[in-house]
């Protein structure tokens, strides 16, 4: 019982941290939005161009170091805490930075994204009452990682060549919150993996590890998108949509790819599906979003020029 209760306390410590790094990644992504209005969209051959005068805006760049040591934290949650778990607290984010853009940006809140802000905070508390010790998840299979990640890459890229999506920034908000999902999935392989070669050395573990590539290399990519989501759309829009999808997509993922299993305990089962549930719903109402914000660029952007 001794032993059950420590298990039930430790998983509560990192599900904490996941939480604090939330809020990290949420300050990062408020710092990267305040700046998207005068930095350039990355696209086609200007890709590398823009993304050098990104890095060199003082305010974009201190953002992704703030977003950097909130990935820390979110890894060091993933090391010992499933995916499933993990991922739908980090989703307080979305709640921390509809605030942050609402009072530092001035953006508006719409009743339905409020709503969604208090559904969110509702399944984290329903999630922590769903804890139990002694739950297991096994290493990632490499066929059912390769599946999943094509899957996810074709399925996430469809939107960016759908006319609906594509000139209003929906379209790269769906695509970064895909693809932050995958790295999502990367990283938790590439924490496992590692844990588990304790007899090479630490430097041998890293440089080894194929999921560390695909974690770097989704990031980044999510990464690109997510920004250029924000210089046409509402923060309090792309940031919702996105990481909602960067959350869905390890929650669905995790049975497949890590064999995890819900409670035993079938209350505290039924507790952490409500819990799933209304992390989506609450998503879906921040996200659903019918204003022009191609003209709210625009509209920005004048008001920028003439400042």
């Amino acid at each position: 019982m001794l032993a059950n209760n420590e298990n039930i306390a430790a998983l509560g410590f990192y599900l904490i941290v996941g939480l604090v790094g939330s809020a990290l990644l949420a300050l990062g992504l408020l710092m990267m939005k305040s700046r998207a209005h005068r930095l350039p969209i990355a696209a086609g051959a200007g890709t590398l161009r823009a993304i050098g005068a990104w890095l060199r805006d003082p305010v974009w760049s201190g953002g992704l170091v703030v977003q950097t040591a909130g990935y820390a934290l979110f890894v060091v949650a993933l090391a010992e805490a499933p995916i499933s778990m993990v991922s739908v607290m980090m989703q307080g984010g979305i709640a921390l930075f509809v605030l942050f853009a609402v009072v530092f940006l001035r953006e508006r809140a719409r009743p339905r994204e409020w709503a969604g802000i208090v559904i969110t905070i509702l399944a984290m508390v329903l999630l922590g009452f769903s804890l139990s010790g002694g739950e297991t998840q096994r290493l990632a299979g490499s066929r059912a990682m390769v599946l999943s990640s094509i899957a996810l890459i074709v399925i996430g890229y469809i939107p960016l060549k759908m006319r609906r999506f594509r000139g209003n920034g929906v379209g790269a908000a769906i695509f970064a919150g895909v693809i932050f999902g995958l790295a999502s999935i990367y990283t938790k392989a590439m924490a496992d993996d590692y844990t588990t070669r304790i007899a090479m050395e630490s430097a041998l573990r890293i440089i080894t590890n194929p999921y560390v590539y695909g974690t770097i290399i989704t990031n980044i990519v999510g990464m690109v998108a997510l920004q250029n989501s924000f210089a046409v759309a509402r923060g309090i829009i792309a940031m919702p949509l996105s990481s909602a999808l960067s959350n869905i997509v390890p929650i669905a993922s995790g049975p497949i790819v890590f064999g995890e299993r819900l409670p035993a305990d079938p209350a505290l089962a039924y507790i952490r599906i409500a819990a799933f549930v209304l992390t989506v719903l609450g998503s879906a109402l921040l996200a659903d979003s019918r204003e022009d914000i191609g003209a709210r660029r625009l509209g920005t952007d004048v008001a920028a020029d003439r400042g």
